[in-house]
């Protein structure tokens, strides 16, 4: 359930709080077809399952690494949501790690933490640990701090 929070000054006294996860997305063969194609990076340890299972060391295809990380717009809106905006736009990131692959049909979900949020002009720039885990692996598949400036509405 998406937490609601109803400003950007209601934000600032969140930072340090981890505000809940995602559901669960199962990531499918063709999601990571469709990401190759959009990207070109058609490696055949993401597009070739039966090289994949019989070549890779992960006994299988893998989702892209980007793939993963390019999930948070889909995910953290089901995590929280910012009241009083009028937009926000991505801002990039601080930090990116792959830490574990995530394997064709595995589920995935993000977590938030917050880390910062700072005044800008007509806004705030907010950055959140942003960290995508596989159902039933033991380590993160992806942990990065992700930066987003909201403006005021």
């Amino acid at each position: 359930m998406t937490r609601h929070i109803e400003s950007l000054e209601a934000l600032k006294t969140l930072v340090g709080e981890h505000l809940g996860y995602s559901e669960y997305m199962v990531i499918d063969q063709a999601r990571v077809q469709l990401f190759a194609d959009a990207t070109g990076d058609q490696q055949w340890i993401h597009t070739d399952p039966e090289r994949a299972k019989a070549q890779s060391p992960f006994g299988g295809p893998i989702a892209h690494g980007y793939l993963t990380l390019s999930l948070g717009p889909v995910l953290l809106p089901q995590i929280f949501s910012v009241g009083g905006v009028a937009m926000g736009v991505n801002y990039g990131a601080n930090k990116v790690r792959f830490m574990a692959p995530v394997p064709v049909g595995a589920k995935l979900r993000a977590g938030v933490k917050v880390l910062a949020v700072d005044d800008i002009a007509g806004g705030a720039q907010v950055t959140i640990e942003t960290t995508f885990e596989t159902e039933g692996s033991s380590k993160p598949s992806c942990v990065a701090e992700v930066i987003f400036r909201y403006y005021a509405g």
